[in-house]
């Protein structure tokens, strides 16, 4: 499943969070990559943690736990503090899959990255080039969303990001391990939450609606991880 999910920061929040990070230290990409994704990877990203990360990071954590179409998409159980980077003068990232476990820096918690998620922090009109290609069986889809929005997709897709050739991509990403971590199950319980709430604006008192509540709640009590 792949996602995209509006207005999670403000355009004034946009706008905070961009003089934050222009005012932060910036380093090499790769060193979070792995050892193939290191080949391909070239852009500029601020360091685990650093003070600006932890405070935007953290503030993105809590705005997600208020979203309620991120939580009934992704099931959230953990997720990984997030991390900012920045694309320009031709850079990219080549075609990888992300690494499937990442250990929290400092800690000993570590993180199965069931989903990927990149926040735009630039408007699409700041930059030519910087597509999100994220591959599935039904193709390559492109992303490039409006500053604040985001996109939610498996970390298990082969993905890259397109050379940036005027301007600066600059966005925020993590991963997130999931309560259930099967995508077609994961995608199965959205599909039949979504239908259950839209049943509920339109038929509240329908009695299909304590049913379907039930199924769903029996399949995320079957599939879960907790």
């Amino acid at each position: 499943m792949l996602l995209e999910i509006p207005d999670i920061l403000s355009r004034d929040e946009v706008v905070l969070a961009r003089q934050a990070l222009a005012e932060a230290e910036w380093v090499d990409g790769r060193v979070t990559a792995g050892p193939q994704a290191a080949k391909v990877k070239r852009n500029a990203q601020v360091p685990e943690g650093h003070p600006t990360a932890r405070a935007l990071g953290d503030d993105i954590l809590a705005r997600l736990e208020r979203t309620p179409l991120f939580i009934s998409a992704a099931l959230p159980l953990k997720v990984f503090p997030p991390l900012f980077n920045r694309y320009s003068g031709g850079q990219s990232f080549g075609t990888h899959i992300d690494t499937a476990i990442r250990q929290v820096p400092g800690t000993p918690h570590r993180v199965r990255t069931d989903l990927s998620a990149t926040l735009f922090l630039s408007e699409p009109d700041e930059y030519d080039g910087g597509e999100l290609m994220v591959e599935d069986s039904y193709g390559a889809h492109a992303v490039k969303l409006p500053a604040g929005s985001m996109v939610l997709y498996p970390a298990s897709s082969l993905h890259d990001v397109r050379p940036v050739t005027r301007g600066e991509r600059i966005g925020g990403f993590f991963w997130i391990q999931s309560m259930v971590r099967d995508d077609a199950q994961r995608t199965l319980l959205f599909d039949l939450d979504t239908a259950i709430q839209r049943l509920t604006t339109a038929a509240p008192g329908d009695p299909a609606l304590v049913q379907l509540t039930g199924v769903y709640h029996n399949l995320l009590r079957r599939w879960a991880d907790t």
